[in-house]
């Protein structure tokens, strides 16, 4: 996707978040936007399903409620990240960083979280079964509530 139809999206978006009847939900569903630069974009509630963001940076966005369903988020920077609420059932998140990230009630099931980097990530109440953790650093996160029957995969066991 071209920086300039992506930042006519963004705009569009912020109209839409504010209620402006000139305003448009951002629909980036199976966007090319590998290696982005997004940091701190408020993009809640947007529609990001089967995205590519490999590499791209997110730290700090709001993606509050978005759907990120079978999103590519290999390597993303995703550090300090709002992600309360959002779908990303089935992403692909491997080597991505969610340093302190929130992910409360987040639904990752399915998703592929291979040597992500979860440290002081908020994960109270998310939905993790049949995701894979492994190898992943979890070092101060906050797992309190979170759904974690069914499969889950961890230091290559179940």
């Amino acid at each position: 996707m071209k920086q300039q139809d992506l930042d006519k999206v963004l705009k569009l978006h912020a109209l839409w978040l504010q209620n402006d009847k000139d305003g448009q939900k951002a629909n980036l569903r199976k966007a090319n936007l590998r290696r982005v630069d997004l940091e701190g974009v408020d993009l809640r509630r947007a529609d990001l399903r089967e995205a590519k963001l490999r590499k791209a940076n997110l730290r700090a966005a709001k993606l509050w409620a978005a759907d990120l369903w079978r999103a590519d988020l290999r390597e993303a920077s995703m550090r300090e990240a709002d992600l309360r609420d959002a779908t990303l059932w089935g992403a692909d998140l491997r080597k991505a960083s969610l340093r302190k990230a929130n992910l409360q009630d987040a639904d990752l099931y399915g998703a592929n979280l291979y040597e992500a980097d979860l440290y002081g990530a908020d994960l109270r109440r998310a939905n993790l079964q049949r995701a894979s953790l492994h190898e992943g650093q979890l070092e101060g996160a906050n797992l309190e509530g979170a759904k974690l029957s069914g499969r889950i995969w961890v230091d290559g066991k179940r």
